[in-house]
């Protein structure tokens, strides 16, 4: 899988459509309550397919990111938040470590995967990325 495909979305018009059978478009949506989201489908299809393996609700902490809020926040400069192709989730009641191992399951040989305490960053970049 690659994030190829991004999208634009309105949080106002669009904020209630399911992307998937459990993501709506609005969980996406920048905290700096910015209208604009970009999202790539092959994201949210990532995320889905965490969330049918554990069968457990996931939260998106922070998803796409407009420039001026990944500067607030001390993201990387090349994040790939800034282009919708990112999330950083927590699955209910499962380790963090726990989800980036089953994300390595799904992004073997592509994406970024972050290994933080108390959440997991995916990415559907093309190359792969581990930290």
């Amino acid at each position: 899988m690659n994030g190829a495909v991004v999208h634009a979305y309105s949080k106002a018009k669009d904020g209630g459509v399911f992307l998937t059978a459990n993501f709506r478009v609005r969980e996406f949506a920048c905290q700096d309550g910015s209208d604009t989201i970009f999202i790539s489908s092959a994201l949210a299809q990532v995320l889905q397919q965490i969330r049918m393996h554990f069968g457990k609700a996931i939260v998106i902490n922070s998803a796409y990111r407009t420039e001026a809020h990944n500067r607030a926040v001390g993201g990387s400069p090349t994040s790939q938040h800034l282009y919708g192709l990112a999330a950083d989730i927590v699955v209910q009641g499962v380790p963090a470590a726990e989800v980036a191992d089953y994300a390595e399951t799904l992004l073997p040989d592509t994406g970024g995967i972050g290994r933080y305490p108390g959440f997991t960053h995916v990415d559907v970049r093309k190359t792969k990325a581990r930290w």
